[in-house]
């Protein structure tokens, strides 16, 4: 008598059920509008703000920073937890949160108060971006995440516009504080749209069958490990660098528009529209730019970001809603690249270099405000930005001298 052993199927787990890709798709591209766009929708309130506390436009761009601040450090605490705890159950507490932090900053009394709640709302609305970018990547069929993931970066920058023209145009209708209602309002929407989209998370495997599993391994402390290692990588802290320089770059501008008067209201409202279009083809060209190495890619991009910068500061305002836009094109074409670059470089510490990575934007989007209030005026700012988009090309190239055999450029 023989005895046949038959094999199982649980050493292959079944392939998990795919997110819808229209709702799906849907309600994370406008969540990331408002979540990133929460950075930017200070500026253009600046005057309205210091007009009702009795201050100046410059020392409230702490707001911002101060935003900039709780958003990085979100970014690092949270993209190891939504590994360890699930992207779904992670988004359902982070953007209640985000919903009453916002409310919270719109009934401020007094500038340090705020600053002390922009801080907190950084800190929550960070939830979002490393566990919906993860889950995009996870749950939606393969031939449609790339498009995915390309549409939801697309919107955190469209996001830096968007919402600066929106605060512009209805700042004098509900005020400053009203916005910051209507921010508190849509975090509430953006919540529920979440929840109903979203499939309830994986038990404990990979969206892949053919991936290994993600296990809660060792102490809650382990999943940060990676960090120090990464911070003093001897590329990627360079490219670290230069995406910090980078997002400094592209919110100074913005702010030295608000703060030095160097157009009316109505022409302002032109110059911040002025990137969208940029930010919206930019995307659209990457499959054809994709051709070229990404190292060379970020290098080109960001030497061309200083050198509209210094034709800026040299022409003045004739031309500046052209070369805004080619700035901003730059800017839209280097993030990615960057992106990509370090991606490449960080092998099996991919998830927490790119945590990193967005970490890195939130301080240079944090500093920014801090840098164009530093130079005290529109022309100087200009080509102190350039000098500095030069150099972050320097360190990139710098990067691609330094680097080890394994990457793949």
């Amino acid at each position: 008598m023989t005895l046949t052993l038959s094999r199982t199927p649980r050493l292959r787990p079944p392939t998990p059920a795919t997110a819808p890709f229209a709702s799906t798709m849907t309600a994370f591209t406008l969540t990331a509008v408002l979540v990133s766009g929460q950075l930017y929708v200070v500026i253009p309130l600046l005057h309205d703000m210091a007009t009702g506390w009795a201050t100046s436009p410059g020392g409230l761009t702490w707001l911002v920073t101060a935003f900039g601040i709780g958003y990085g450090i979100g970014f690092l605490v949270f993209g190891p937890l939504s590994d360890r705890y699930g992207r779904r159950r992670l988004l359902t507490i982070g953007l209640p949160l985000a919903a009453l932090t916002t409310a919270l900053v719109a009934l401020s009394p007094s500038p340090e108060v705020a600053m002390g709640l922009r801080a907190l709302q950084g800190i929550a609305v960070a939830m979002f971006p490393p566990a919906g970018m993860a889950y995009l990547g996870e749950r939606l069929e393969p031939r449609r995440r790339v498009v995915a993931i390309a549409a939801v970066t697309g919107a955190f920058l469209a996001s830096a516009v968007v919402l600066q023209v929106a605060a512009q145009l209805l700042v004098d209708v509900i005020g400053w504080r009203g916005l910051f209602g209507l921010s508190a309002a849509g975090f509430v929407l953006a919540a529920l749209g979440v929840r109903a989209v979203m499939l309830p998370d994986l038990p404990g495997e990979e969206a892949d069958p053919g991936r290994a599993p993600r296990r809660a391994i060792g102490s809650l402390l382990s999943a940060y490990r990676p960090l120090p290692g990464l911070l003093v990588h001897r590329v990627l802290t360079l490219r670290y660098l230069a995406t910090i320089m980078l997002m400094v770059g592209f919110v100074a501008v913005y702010t030295g528009l608000q703060i030095y008067g160097v157009s009316s209201p109505s022409e302002l409202l032109a110059l911040r529209a002025a990137g969208l279009p940029s930010i919206v083809l930019m995307p659209l060209l990457m499959p054809w730019l994709a051709r070229i190495r990404r190292t060379t890619r970020a290098i080109v991009f960001m030497a061309a970001a200083a050198l509209t910068l210094a034709v800026i500061g040299f022409t003045g305002t004739a031309v500046l809603v052209l070369l805004l836009a080619l700035y901003v094109a730059a800017i839209t074409g280097g993030l990615p690249s960057m992106n990509e670059s370090i991606s490449a470089e960080a092998g099996r510490a991919r998830g927490t270099a790119l945590a990193l990575f967005s970490a890195a934007l939130a301080v240079g989007g944090s500093v920014g405000p801090q840098v164009a209030a530093a130079f005290g005026g529109f022309t100087p700012l200009m080509y102190g930005l350039a000098a500095g988009m030069a150099l972050s090309a320097l360190f990139v190239l710098v990067s691609t001298w330094t680097g080890g055999k394994t990457v793949q450029e």
